[in-house]
C-alpha cells in the first residue's frame, strides 16, 4: 500500500502562499467588495484554479486561526450589512457549527479513525482495492473532472467547496471506495484540512451525517458550475446512503477554564495562531512555546505543503506573541518533558493555551495532561467567546443553528 500520489500540475499562484496573519488580513481586504450579493450569486461556480475571485479562500487562514471567524464576520457586516452578506456569513458559521457539533460528540472522530484503520487494512490486503485507491488519488480513473481535482488537490493544497462535494460523491457512489480513505486523502493534502469540517462533510455526502440525506454528483450540475470545463460520463445515477450507527447524544458544551493568575507559560498550537488576542486576564507571560501536530492529521503521509504551512503559521504566531507579551519564545516538541521545560523557563507551574477542539492537537494534549499533572503542572484552556456562545447550539442540524446566527452576532458584538 502506498500513500504517494502524482502531482503533474505546477504550483498554482494561490493567495495563501504565505501562512501569516498579514496575508490573511490582506486576503480578507481584497475579498471584502465581493462578500455580499456577488458572493451569493457566484459562490457555487468553480472556474478553475486560476480563477478564484468568486470565493474568499480564507479557509487555510481560518483553519489555523491566523484570522478569526469573528473578525471576518464583523468586517463583512460592516461593509455589506446582514441582508446582503447573509449567505457568506452563513458559510463562515458552518465552520463554527461543524466544530461545535463534533465537540459535543467527540466519539464520532474516534469512530472515523477506527473506520479509517479498517479501510487501510483492507487496502493493504486487497491489491485491486489498492490499485483503485492509487488511481483515484493520482488522477488516473479516466473520470473527467474527478482526475483533475485529484491532481489539483495534490498540487495546490486546495479545492473549491463544490468540487470537494463532487469529488466525495464520485469517490463514494461511482467508484464505491471507502469514504474514510477519501476523507483521509483530503486531510493529507488540504491546507485547510480540519477534523470537524472534513470528517463531517464526508459523512454528510455519504448519508450518515444527516441520516439518509446524500449528495449525488450529476453530469449536468458539474458541467454548469464548471462553466463547461468538465462533463463526466459514467457517474452513478443514484446515491444510496451508507450504513453507520447513529451518532451519540450530544454531551455538554465545554466552558473553558478561567484566566489564570500570576506568571504563566503560553502554549500556541496550530488550532489557534492568534495568541495576542487571547483573554488572559491578569496573567503574566514568562515564556512562550509552539507545538506542531500536523503529522497527526492522518496515519498516512501528510503533504509537505501542509506541514510547511502549519510550521509557518506557528512561526508567525510566535513572532507576534513574543513582541506582544515581551517574553522569550521558541518551538517545543509535543512531549511532556518539553512542555515541562517550557513551564520551567516561565518560572511557573501553569501552562495556558487556547482551547483546542477535537483533533490531533487535542488528542496530544489530553494524553500529556496526566503526565503534566504528575510533574505538578496545570494546563489551562481558554475558550474563545464565539465558540463558547455558538457551540451549545450545535445539538441538531445546521438549519436550527442557522436561526441563531443573528443572536450570536449580537451576543458576541460582531456588529
Amino acid at each position: 500500500m502506498s500513500d504517494r500520489e502524482t502531482a503533474p500540475l505546477p504550483d498554482a499562484p494561490l493567495p495563501f502562499t504565505e501562512a501569516t496573519r498579514e496575508a490573511a488580513l490582506a486576503r480578507l481586504e481584497a475579498f471584502l467588495p465581493r462578500a455580499g450579493k456577488a458572493y451569493a450569486a457566484s459562490r457555487n461556480t468553480d472556474p478553475g484554479p486560476e480563477k478564484r475571485d468568486n470565493v474568499s479562500m480564507l479557509s487555510p487562514f481560518l483553519r489555523h486561526r491566523l484570522i478569526g471567524e469573528d473578525e471576518v464576520v464583523s468586517r463583512v457586516l460592516a461593509r455589506h450589512g446582514f441582508a446582503a452578506s447573509e449567505k457568506f456569513v452563513q458559510e463562515v458559521f458552518w465552520r463554527t457549527y461543524w466544530k461545535g457539533w463534533l465537540e459535543l460528540r467527540p466519539a464520532i472522530y474516534a469512530r472515523y479513525h477506527e473506520g479509517l484503520a479498517q479501510a487501510r487494512a483492507a487496502q493493504h490486503a486487497d491489491p485491486r482495492l489498492d490499485g483503485a485507491i492509487h488511481a483515484a488519488t493520482s488522477g488516473e480513473t479516466g473520470i473527467e473532472g474527478f482526475d483533475d481535482w485529484a491532481r489539483e488537490l495534490v498540487a495546490t493544497g486546495y479545492l473549491h467547496n463544490h468540487a470537494r462535494m463532487w469529488f466525495a460523491s464520485i469517490w463514494i457512489f461511482t467508484l464505491k471506495l471507502p469514504w474514510e480513505l477519501g476523507a483521509d486523502f483530503f486531510m493529507r493534502h488540504l491546507l485547510d484540512g480540519d477534523p470537524a469540517s472534513n470528517t463531517l462533510s464526508w459523512r454528510w455526502v455519504a448519508g450518515i451525517q444527516t441520516r439518509g440525506k446524500t449528495y449525488l454528483a450529476r453530469r449536468d450540475n458539474i458541467e454548469r458550475f464548471t462553466q463547461g470545463r468538465f462533463s463526466p460520463d459514467g457517474l452513478s445515477p443514484t446515491a444510496e446512503p451508507l450504513d453507520d450507527a447513529p451518532p451519540p447524544a450530544p454531551q455538554d458544551a465545554p466552558l473553558g477554564d478561567d484566566p489564570p493568575e500570576g506568571k504563566v507559560a503560553l502554549l500556541i498550537t496550530e488550532e489557534d495562531c492568534r495568541p495576542e488576542t487571547l483573554a488572559l486576564g491578569n496573567a503574566g507571560i514568562g515564556a512562550i512555546g509552539t507545538v506542531q501536530a500536523s503529522e497527526g492529521r492522518s496515519p498516512g503521509m501528510v503533504s509537505e505543503r501542509v506541514h510547511r504551512f502549519t510550521h509557518d503559521a506557528l512561526a508567525d504566531a510566535l513572532a507576534r506573541a513574543t513582541a506582544h507579551y515581551a517574553a522569550p519564545g521558541a518551538p517545543f516538541a509535543f512531549t511532556a518533558a518539553s512542555l515541562t521545560e517550557l513551564a520551567r523557563e516561565a518560572g511557573s507551574d501553569t501552562i495556558v493555551t487556547a482551547y483546542t477542539p477535537t483533533g490531533p492537537a487535542r488528542t496530544r494534549l489530553d494524553a500529556l495532561e496526566p503526565e503534566l499533572a504528575q510533574a505538578g503542572l496545570r494546563l489551562v484552556r481558554i475558550l474563545r467567546p464565539l465558540d463558547k456562545a455558538a457551540w451549545p447550539h450545535a445539538t441538531r442540524g445546521f438549519f436550527p443553528f442557522r436561526e441563531k446566527i443573528p443572536q450570536l452576532i449580537g451576543e458576541c458584538g460582531l456588529v
